[in-house]
């Protein structure tokens, strides 16, 4: 059961109440909360400038709320930064990846790996073997992860080769690394060519199969509608719809917040 200090109910990974962010005098989020179950996946979409981006950021801990709270697995994370909620189990994505272009594929991926023992320096002196079993380890579980993003005949090539879609895939091996219970997607399929946004369609849902918990913010409908149970609209920066991904199609709302932003 969560403990007296949270607010998320039993059975849920990730809880934002009220949430808010302020700058100066404009309210990029203004009082919206959101819930994710486990295993569920769940799309956040809405017009250009709705606040999505800023709910993601605020949700992984790259921004503090003005009000409101977050709640990991029935924890208060509220003022916690990104590297404690990796640690909590929260992993996310960026709309335009940056790997380290000169680094291998592979060595990309194995910056995502946690609490590895070589990170400190006198335990590769003091425990060396242990060191590099943990090193071992980590390269045959980055190249696990590359194999089932289909990355792996690139594995030793510098990340500068990769096209957009493949870039994005890497970074989802990254987050991978770091065994998210939920991952935060930012808009997977932009600038993705058909092919290869099927097969991100396709891991991502395999993902999902697996038990773990998406929150998608993504421009393609047709991608949310096949992808997601549950959709959450936002507008102006505040919650406007939420439901099955048909219904919330139909909301004259909806409709409207569309048409009238940048449909």
């Amino acid at each position: 059961m969560p403990g007296k200090d949270s607010l998320a109910g039993e059975g849920l990974v990730l809880e934002a109440r009220n949430l808010v962010k302020q700058f100066g005098g404009m309210r990029a989020v203004d009082g919206v909360s959101i819930a994710l179950a486990r295993g569920e996946m769940v799309g956040l979409i809405g017009p250009n400038g709705a606040g999505k981006t800023t709910m993601f950021n605020l949700i992984a801990g790259s921004l503090k709320p003005s009000a409101g709270g977050i709640w990991i697995g029935g924890v208060d994370v509220s003022q916690e930064g990104p590297h404690r909620r990796i640690g909590r189990g929260i992993g996310r994505t960026f709309q335009i990846p940056r790997p380290f272009a000169e680094m291998t594929v592979l060595e990309n991926v194995l910056t995502g790996a946690q609490g590895q023992s070589g990170e400190r320096n006198w335990m590769n002196f003091l425990r060396p073997g242990r060191v590099a079993s943990e090193e071992k380890a980590a390269e045959e579980k980055a190249r696990s992860l590359l194999d089932f993003l289909l990355l792996a005949p690139l594995a030793l090539e510098p990340a500068r080769v990769l096209s957009g879609g493949q870039r994005k895939l890497l970074e989802l091996a990254r987050i991978l690394m770091a065994d998210p219970q939920a991952i935060l997607l930012d808009e997977p399929a932009a600038g993705v060519n058909p092919a290869l946004l099927e097969l991100i369609i396709d891991r991502v849902s395999a993902l999902n199969a697996q038990g773990r918990t998406i929150l998608l913010i993504e421009h393609n409908m047709d991608m949310v509608a096949r992808l997601c149970s549950r959709v959450v609209v936002m507008a102006a920066g505040k919650l406007l719809a939420e439901g099955k991904p048909a219904d919330v199609a139909r909301d004259p709302a909806v409709i409207d917040a569309y048409l009238g932003g940048a449909a």
